[in-house]
């Protein structure tokens, strides 16, 4: 490791101090400067302007459908004061320019009311080793949150450049230049068009040296709901995803991986496919990434090179998850709280002493399964290598990661592999990885001079995932005599996310101190006079990662399935029990209220379509710096099917770029929220994976789907995370009206009546 990362590998492991970089640091390229079409400038590393009159912003970001692209470019638009049909996309190089600082500086293990000294300290070190490093990852609900400032900063500098040229031109004073809509205008009724101002700049132009960026009170673009810019190209099927590459010359691949994630192949005898039509050749391939190894047949269509894999003989050894049972795993979690008291990162007073010395209590255990990611487009890239370089398509959430990955494999320089990103059929955490692209590589290797697409079948998709850990929780609580909470006590047992994630993905040491594990348990916005809350990281040979909200996606059904366990015990209104707990809290109590009133919360709740009795219940969550409260109206069926007929939500996320796209999210991190509430779970048999397709793991289909009414809280504070704020609320939403329906506490996911 070099000395300087591993400095700064110190400062993130340890939150060491580091000299930081300016802002303004982020706005050019340390590598390659962008490359430049005809007629084209690029004051900065955001934004190209061309003499055309196209704009071009630089999308560092992966766009997984969650609109980030159309987000971002609003932010380019709004201020340059282009028009919005002049702006066009490219894919941003990788490039150190284009890290994501707050993915980064957000792994600190702080609660988001922590501002002291030594937090700001620790933050400040976290961002300033984040610059350093420039890892460029579209994830944790970061990206308008990261790019706010840098992009709007080079859209301002590359606005103010453009109108010292014209100012030039005219020999007028630049304040006398109004730039509108792309079109200049000046004294005397002048007006020059955007192209032309681009070509005013000269052969070398000097950005201007400093801009005063837009007040709110004057965005025209921020905060209007735009169409989304890949809108057209996915309804016409122009858009490019992963599997819609089609370099010329292309191979397809089919892969078979051991039946056991980690396992590698013995012996394999591909004699018979080599004879069929079509096929190229038949390799295997080793572990790579924290993959599977397995066995690959190379044909000229992947439906041949499927039929030619079902004849492969192949043996493998299992590996380290050989004999695991996921019950048997699941039944340890729980043991393991029985002896440990895990490493707490909220502490306030004695709770533990309080709850002891009560005379009202209340405790439960809950519990979250294994969740695999299941997105719609399989994993797959495609990858030509030429022998001294290659060509990687990916649909990836980490180019850089994914480039590196990709010359390890090939054995090659990182310089001599170009990697372009393509559309991703759905991301959340799982393309986060590298193994798919490691695999591809490793598996053209084998075809020089051809390009080959590995395209994993949806059975080897759910079996070889990076899945969401499992976790066990038990709360206890202390009521005094008005059935306030005294005291709150939480412990959990579980794998560790990011610590698993860390050392496949990156040069840098495991964490010690995993926040993904805990989040949504310890930096809850509710407060109690004395309170605990832990975790007990425990390692396990089930393949974990990040899964859309990450730990948030348990945590908060554990919160706040207890918080209304509370509430029940004190004889309280779910509602009221919450909003007395948010005393402090007046952003968090508002989009409470919101949710509510919209719902209509405290009013007669109509029956089903069908005429069946139903209920409603509530849950509040914050989380990726929004707050998301949402209501759940629900009805049994009398064979204990739950059926979900509306759910209300209300959002608060700062600044609301996109109202439209913000909505959309919150409906698709419902939709999302809802399948894994109902349905999700993965199990483990003699450490194989059960689900291999939908059949055996549903997902929430149309008809099913609830009525979804989304408000929008209206802010001037920063932007904040909404790719995954509204999945969390969903399960304890449900969960808290099946009681209120039923009396009946379902503790455990997905949700279900005892057979």
């Amino acid at each position: 490791m070099q000395r300087r990362s591993f400095l700064v590998a110190a400062a993130l492991a340890g939150g060491g101090l580091l000299v930081g970089c300016a802002p303004a640091a982020r706005q050019q390229p340390r590598g390659t400067p962008l490359a430049l079409g005809p007629g084209q400038v690029a004051l900065n590393g955001w934004v190209k302007v061309s003499a055309d009159g196209t704009v071009v912003a630089m999308m560092a970001r992966s766009e997984m459908g969650q609109g980030v692209h159309t987000a971002l470019s609003m932010l380019v638009a709004e201020e340059l004061d282009c028009a919005w049909s002049q702006l066009r996309t490219e894919q941003a190089p990788i490039d150190a320019l284009y890290g994501n600082v707050v993915a980064i500086a957000d792994s600190a293990p702080l609660r988001p009311d922590d501002d002291g000294v030594l937090a700001r300290a620790f933050r400040w070190g976290l961002a300033t080793g984040a610059r350093e490093l420039g890892f460029n990852l579209t994830g944790g609900s970061t990206s308008v949150r990261d790019l706010w400032g840098p992009m709007r900063e080079a859209a301002a500098v590359t606005r103010a450049t453009l109108v010292e040229a014209v100012a030039r031109t005219w020999s007028v004073p630049a304040a006398q230049v109004a730039l509108d809509q792309g079109t200049f205008t000046g004294p005397g009724g002048r007006s020059m068009g955007f192209g032309d101002a681009v070509k005013a700049l000269g052969a070398t132009p000097v950005p201007a040296s400093a801009v005063t960026l837009k007040d709110p009170s004057r965005f025209r673009v921020i905060g209007r709901s735009m169409p989304r810019d890949d809108a057209l190209a996915k309804t016409t099927g122009r858009a490019v995803f992963g599997i819609d590459v089609r370099p010329p010359g292309l191979l397809h691949a089919a892969v078979r991986m051991s039946p056991v994630a980690g396992g590698r192949v013995v012996t394999f005898d591909g004699t018979r496919a080599k004879a069929m039509p079509g096929v190229a050749g038949v390799v295997s391939f080793e572990p790579a990434a924290g993959g599977s190894g397995g066995v690959a047949v190379v044909a000229d269509r992947t439906w041949r090179a499927e039929r030619a894999l079902a004849t492969v003989e192949a043996s493998f050894d299992d590996g380290p998850m050989a004999g695991v049972s996921s019950e048997a795993l699941m039944t340890g979690l729980a043991r393991t709280l029985d002896t440990e008291s895990g490493l707490a990162l909220w502490k306030t007073g004695d709770a533990e002493a309080v709850i002891e010395r009560s005379t009202r209590r209340v405790q439960a255990e809950y519990r979250a399964p294994w969740l695999a990611h299941a997105t719609m487009e399989p994993m797959n890239c495609t990858v030509e290598y030429r022998g001294d370089s290659a060509t990687v398509w990916a649909p990836t959430q980490t180019p850089g990661f994914a480039r590196r990955a990709a010359a390890k494999a090939l054995d090659l320089p990182e310089s001599a592999v170009e990697l372009r990103v393509t559309y991703l059929g759905g991301g959340f955490g799982r393309r986060l990885e590298s193994d798919f692209v490691a695999q591809a590589a490793a598996i053209a290797r084998a075809f020089r001079g051809r390009p080959v697409q590995v395209l994993w079948s949806r059975e080897e998709d759910m079996r070889h995932d990076f899945m969401r850990p499992a976790c066990v929780a038990r709360y206890g609580a202390a009521l005094d005599e008005q059935g306030r909470i005294s005291a709150w006590r939480a412990v959990s047992a579980g794998q560790a996310p990011a610590a698993a994630y860390m050392p496949r993905n990156t040069f840098l040491p495991t964490a010690g101190l995993d926040k993904t594990a805990l989040e949504g348990a310890y930096d809850t916005a509710y407060a109690f006079p004395a309170v605990r809350v832990a975790h007990v990281a425990v390692d396990l040979p089930v393949p974990v990662g990040f899964w859309r909200s990450v730990g948030h996606s348990h945590h908060a059904f554990f919160k706040e399935s207890f918080v209304d366990e509370c509430a029940h015990a004190a004889g309280a209104d779910p509602l009221a029990y919450r909003l007395q707990l948010l005393a402090q809290r007046p952003r968090q109590r508002a989009v409470l209220e919101l949710a509510a009133a919209k719902a209509g919360w405290g009013t007669p709740v109509p029956p089903a379509p069908d005429g069946a009795r139903t209920a409603r219940g509530i849950a509040l969550h914050e989380s990726f710096g929004a707050t998301v409260a949402q209501v759940a109206e629900v009805s049994v069926a009398g064979d204990g099917t739950i059926r979900v007929h509306r759910v209300t939500c209300a959002i608060d996320c700062g600044l609301p770029v996109n109202p439209d796209g913000i909505a959309q999210q919150m409906e698709g991190g419902i939709v999302f929220g809802l399948s894994a509430a109902l349905y999700g779970r993965v199990d483990i048999e003699q450490g194989r994976v059960r689900p291999g397709n939908f059949h055996e793991h549903p997902v929430l289909r149309l008809p099913e789907c609830p009525a979804i009414d989304v408000h929008v809280v209206p802010s001037g504070a920063p932007p904040e995370g909404v790719g995954e704020p509204g999945v969390p609320p969903v399960a304890p939403a449900i969960a808290n009206a099946v009681f209120a329906l039923t009396g009946k506490r379902l503790r455990s996911l997905p949700l279900a009546f005892a057979a």
